[in-house]
């Protein structure tokens, strides 16, 4: 699935109202937050320059940046959560509807490609900064690489969780980690894209309110149940490892990754391993349904293959139809991880998720 990232050559019950209004609150997507609050936070002209340490390279802004280039889904959503829209010049690399709350925000800056676009098209928006989530991205066979962009006079900027202790970018497909993730990568680089931008105190309001989601929908949660997560492909399926974003999401809700005893991000492992290990529940993936890259890659497409072949359809999470439909963004390391607690905290405490219809799995993914 291009850039969710995906694992190697994919490489690419509802949430609660009062939720998604804490999450987009803080900068009203309409990219005109800089009223009110913009008296007790920096202007653009005070405290700088700023440098970041990001990534083992050290990021300086003499200036707030007016023409941000964001290349990947979710280092996009933060900035758009932060009600940056009008300093942005451009987006990339998209896998999934955009968050909600966020559709207007998003509809104003131009979508250069869905995909990873050329170097070219990245320039032709005169980016004075350009942020991604993945080292890739802004690595050999990316858009470009930092230092080339550093060479041009463009800062960059990477997710630190792609380069968190523990995390090896060179271990093949989406890499490995020797460290479990935490959220606290997540908040540093709301903290650090807020600080980028002169407006510390949106940054500390949305981390806060990520901080409240999480703590209300875990205070006292207990759980025993396994869970398995299944990005895609029905051959040979990519299935979560210990320690990236879905490890995070169980940890928090006091469950049991199925496959936690494997440090790959995606690893491909076969469906007799499955069987020996029957989770509860199945946590599906939802694919982009524009792209047909790999079999099984919808949720209706998910569940009809695991009811209907001898290898899963009598594991324990399918025949009780226990599935819960999470979108790609939320398995990496984003402000969409909490999404992911949240929904993953309603199949622990029920035990047995409803299963969707087909409608309704393709409406949740549709937005």
């Amino acid at each position: 699935m291009p850039v969710l990232r995906t694992p190697a050559v994919l490489r690419t019950p509802a949430l609660l109202l009062t939720s998604a209004l804490l999450l987009t609150a803080c900068g009203s997507s309409d990219g005109d937050a800089d009223g009110d609050d913009a008296k007790t936070e920096r202007t653009t002209a005070a405290g700088y320059p700023v440098t970041l340490d990001n990534c083992g390279d050290r990021v300086t802004l003499k200036s707030a940046p007016k023409r941000a280039v964001s290349l990947n889904q979710g280092t996009t959503e933060i900035l758009l959560s932060l009600g940056l829209a009008d300093r942005m010049a451009g987006t990339a690399t998209w896998t999934d509807p955009v968050m909600k709350g966020l559709e207007k925000a998003d509809a104003s800056v131009p979508r250069l490609a869905d995909n990873n676009p050329s170097l070219e098209k990245v320039l032709d928006a005169e980016p004075d900064f350009v942020t991604a989530s993945f080292v890739s991205t802004l690595g050999k066979g990316g858009v470009a690489t930092r230092g080339q962009f550093e060479k041009l006079g463009v800062p960059t900027y990477v997710s630190p969780s792609d380069c968190a202790e523990g995390k090896d970018n060179d271990s093949g497909g989406d890499g490995s980690r020797s460290t479990p993730l935490t959220l606290d990568a997540v908040y540093g680089e709301i903290r650090d894209l807020a600080r980028a931008f002169g407006v510390e105190e949106r940054g500390e309001t949305l981390v806060a309110s990520l901080k409240k989601r999480v703590s209300t929908v875990t205070a006292g949660l207990h759980a025993s149940v396994s869970l398995m997560y299944w990005f895609a492909n029905s051959q040979s399926p990519y299935l979560a490892g210990c320690c990236g974003a879905p490890g995070a999401i169980t940890r928090a809700v006091g469950a049991k990754n199925a496959f936690a005893d494997t440090h790959d991000e995606w690893p491909q492992i076969n469906w007799e391993t499955v069987a020996d290990r029957d989770p509860d529940v199945i946590v599906i993936v939802i694919g982009d349904l524009t792209r047909k890259q790999q079999p099984a890659e919808t949720a209706k497409a998910k569940i009809r293959f695991l009811e209907t072949r001898p290898a899963t359809r009598n594991l324990t999470a399918v025949k009780k139809k226990r599935y819960v439909l999470l979108s790609g963004q939320a398995m990496n390391p984003s402000i969409r991880t909490v999404e992911g607690i949240e929904k993953d905290q309603q199949s622990t405490v029920s035990g047995a998720p409803r299963r969707p219809s087909p409608a309704q799995s393709e409406g949740v993914r549709r937005g």
